[in-house]
């Protein structure tokens, strides 16, 4: 399952791929995977500790890479990423929208602060980062924006309803801007995962063990995914073999909604 999926080492020889949330479960196999098919890979995170997980995860036989430490869900930090990517590499052909993570709670247990976050780390770090990508990406002509989104749009899983908000306005955003800049040679894509296997879920926190249940038990495969899974499905959004798929929301969810 995943990890011993097939990788093709030049897929992305020469490319610079930017992924966001890149310290975390998801974006690490993301970030592993892009290397070993040859891509430059500008990882980010505002983990205190990103930088050297990173360093970890890519090992010394990474194509060159670099880090950035910003937040991203505001226009300075995401405009500090860009430039960043630009200017170590020159380009910029990938990006891939991976930050996020929700703060999944009854609609009513939600304060005005924890609603503002969950939208600030999934919609704001896309909107920003995808704003300031495009003008780079439509200067040459050529790009691909891969975001993660979330199966609970469609399934409206139980207590997500804030983290869908945010979510559902990613994938709204996807479609809305592939069909702008299709004509600039950019394709924009969403993956949506359902419950996915990262530290965090297979940690079983006890507060989320219940939730977990819940989730697993609409998917007919009858597991989460990996997150190897998921970063297969991104990484061939991302690729030039993927040139004629825009505006889609691809589920990579064990058949817990279909169609």
């Amino acid at each position: 399952m995943g990890e011993t999926e097939p990788v093709l080492a030049d897929r992305f020889r020469g490319q610079v791929v930017v992924v966001t949330g890149a310290a975390g479960g998801i974006g690490s196999a993301i970030i592993t995977r892009a290397a070993r098919e040859g891509a430059h890979v500008v990882a980010a995170d505002r983990a205190p500790d990103g930088e050297r997980k990173v360093a970890g995860f890519l090992g010394g036989n990474a194509p060159e890479w670099c880090y950035v430490g910003a937040e991203l869900s505001n226009r300075d930090g995401a405009e500090h990423l860009i430039a960043e990517a630009t200017s170590r590499f020159g380009r910029l052909d990938v990006l891939v929208n991976n930050a996020g993570g929700g703060i999944i709670k009854p609609f009513l247990d939600h304060s005005p602060e924890t609603m503002r976050e969950t939208v600030d780390r999934n919609l704001w770090t896309t909107v920003w980062c995808s704003h300031r990508a495009v003008a780079v990406m439509r200067g040459a002509g050529y790009g691909r924006i891969v975001n993660i989104g979330a199966d609970s749009v469609r399934n409206g899983l139980y207590e997500h309803a804030m983290y869908n908000a945010a979510k559902g306005g990613v994938h709204a955003l996807t479609t809305g801007m592939a069909r702008e800049f299709a004509v600039d040679g950019i394709t924009v894509n969403t993956v949506a995962p359902t419950g996915t296997e990262t530290p965090f879920t297979l940690s079983r926190p006890p507060e989320a063990v219940g939730r977990f249940e819940k989730t697993r038990r609409l998917i007919p495969l009858g597991r989460f995914a990996t997150a190897s899974e998921v970063a297969s499905a991104v990484l061939y959004l991302a690729s030039r073999e993927a040139s004629f798929i825009t505006g889609q929301v691809l589920s990579v969810n064990g058949g817990s909604t279909m169609l």
